[in-house]
């Protein structure tokens, strides 16, 4: 609808009321005080028609919802979690799809977690879990070779992930010791590189919380008491023209109340 056409919208309902809604300064419009009083009113009439279509959009058919996220993360943390949603919205159906391409090179989602903050244009975005790293291994491992310093460390094999290439050298130095020399293996999923120090082909940095069923369990366990090196945090995205649903947003909601209950 143009401007005009909208224009002579308001000009006949002021016409049928018998009084101006607006005052008028050139291309400058303001509500006068009885407008103002009218909006109060209509606004929370106009906020339960909202909520009544929503409900009754969600009622029998169902809503698909469009996730793409982290692999590890979703692995670690999502998936784990996500029968939760489900029974708060069980006419939803989820599609969840992992990948840690960039957003641009997706086919569509209605919401994509990623760590960050990143360059994500035309979408809205929100930071809602933190995450630091810190070594682990099994308990059998540490059993047969102790670590009580960074300097034990080259006894072990070290488990990198081609996703975060950097990790380990980050982790050495802040411990002060050096990496070079020291035995690897490389996987190119991170979650790979976890299962690994499970079990117990090595020692792996292991992202906190995202791991703490495993170390609650005791198939992983913590060495050394630090460094906890503080890595990058997950946000979920939402393109811009999603980032207004209502199941959007009500999932956005769900992530941060998951994350601060973690």
């Amino acid at each position: 609808m143009t401007h005009g056409a909208i224009s002579r919208q308001i000009a006949a309902f002021e016409a049928w009321l018998g009084k101006p809604v607006f005052h008028r300064h050139g291309k400058r419009v303001k509500l006068t005080d009885e407008g103002r009083r009218y909006l109060a009113t209509v606004e929370a009439a106009f906020d339960s028609i909202a909520g009544a279509t929503v409900q009754l959009r969600e009622t029998g058919a169902a809503r698909v919802l469009r996730i793409n996220a982290l692999p590890t993360f979703a692995m670690k943390w999502l998936l784990p979690r996500l029968s939760r949603f489900q029974r708060e919205a069980p006419n939803v159906e989820l599609k969840l799809s992992t990948s840690n391409a960039p957003l641009g090179s997706l086919d569509g989602f209605d919401v994509a977690i990623r760590r960050g903050p990143g360059r994500w244009p035309n979408c809205t975005s929100g930071r809602f879990l933190d995450e630091s790293v810190i070594p682990v291994c099994s308990a059998a491992l540490l059993k047969r070779a102790p670590i009580a310093s960074a300097d034990d460390l080259a006894r072990h094999v070290l488990l990198h992930s081609d996703t975060r290439p950097d990790a380990w050298r980050e982790w050495f130095a802040a411990a002060g010791a050096p990496l070079k020399g020291r035995k690897k293996q490389s996987f190119d999923h991170f979650y790979l590189a976890l299962q690994a120090a499970v079990d117990g082909l090595g020692v792996a940095l292991g992202p906190l919380p995202l791991i703490a069923d495993e170390l609650a369990s005791g198939r992983l366990v913590t060495p050394l008491p630090g460094p906890r090196i503080a890595t990058r945090s997950y946000w979920w995205i939402a393109p811009r023209e999603t980032a207004n649903d209502v199941l959007v947003g009500r999932f956005c909601a769900w992530l941060d109340a998951q994350a601060q209950a973690s």
